[in-house]
């Protein structure tokens, strides 16, 4: 459904690690728990066979990123401390850009996938509102969805993974009612549309009322309740939000929400009173 891309000859074949196959790692890193980079995890096996690569080869390479993960670094875990200017290139060019870089690497996931006849079950974390039938569509708009559900995807997988699977205000972990939540909309700030650190996993209640500028963040992470729900009535309402006043949310492993964007939220809030 989307663009081709040209992939360079023996791209997945030589000795040393090739561009796509660390894009394809870090990829994987960005949407896998910590805890589920090691060799045995069967997705690291299928993803290494794809790539060339070992297992072990392929779960060092994750841990080799997460030593340059600043919010693993701060957590004591360190990862391994070998990584890479290669490694750090490819760190820094997905920050540069999150939504061309996830979409190219959806792209090499789905030619390698398909040159393998692989197959596979959707994952518990691909959960997201997608009601339309792509059957409906055709030409320059099917591909547009389908561009999208891959750019929605990837979000939703990687700020659920790095929280665990768990709203940080509820502690929810039922997929259906999680959501991958923008701290700064997605209309707002296309840069930063697919940028994990402007993510919140969220219960579906949380997103909503966050979304709508119910409740922010202070700088280190704690619930400020908006004036109206400090004053609703609504008796529902101060049973679920009132507890959480000054509540810290549970931080992610990974990526974790960027200062500048949770102060954009929190002065939207108070500027609507």
């Amino acid at each position: 459904m989307m663009d081709e891309l040209t992939i360079p000859t023996g791209a997945f074949s030589g000795k040393n690690w090739s561009a796509e196959q660390l894009k394809l790692a870090f990829y994987f890193y960005c949407q896998t728990p910590f805890g589920q980079l090691h060799g045995k995890n069967p997705k690291i096996i299928e993803l290494a066979k794809l790539i060339g690569r070992t297992p072990s080869a392929l779960a060092m390479k994750c841990v080799n990123f997460a030593s340059l993960d600043p919010a693993i670094r701060n957590s004591g875990r360190s990862g391994l401390s070998n990584a890479s200017r290669q490694d750090r290139a490819v760190w820094d060019e997905f920050h540069e850009d999150w939504e061309r870089l996830a979409t190219e690497c959806a792209q090499l996931y789905r030619h390698l996938r398909r040159e393998h006849g692989a197959r596979s079950k959707p994952d518990e974390a691909d959960v997201v509102d997608m009601s339309f039938d792509l059957a409906d569509y055709s030409g320059v708009t099917r591909k547009a969805l389908v561009a999208q559900r891959v750019k929605q995807t990837f979000f939703r997988r990687t700020v659920l993974s790095s929280y665990r699977g768990r709203c940080c205000i509820s502690g929810v972990t039922e997929p259906h009612l999680l959501v991958a939540s923008h701290i700064v909309p997605w209309s707002e700030d296309k840069a930063n549309r697919l940028n994990p650190s402007n993510g919140l996993c969220l219960s579906a209640i949380h997103d909503k009322a966050f979304d709508n500028y119910l409740f922010s963040l202070t700088d280190d992470h704690r619930v400020v309740l908006s004036k109206r729900l400090e004053k609703t009535n609504d008796t529902f309402l101060r049973e679920v939000f009132w507890p959480t006043q000054g509540r810290q949310i549970a931080l992610p492993e990974r990526f974790q929400p960027r200062p500048a964007f949770v102060q954009r939220h929190r002065e939207m809030m108070l500027t609507r009173g």
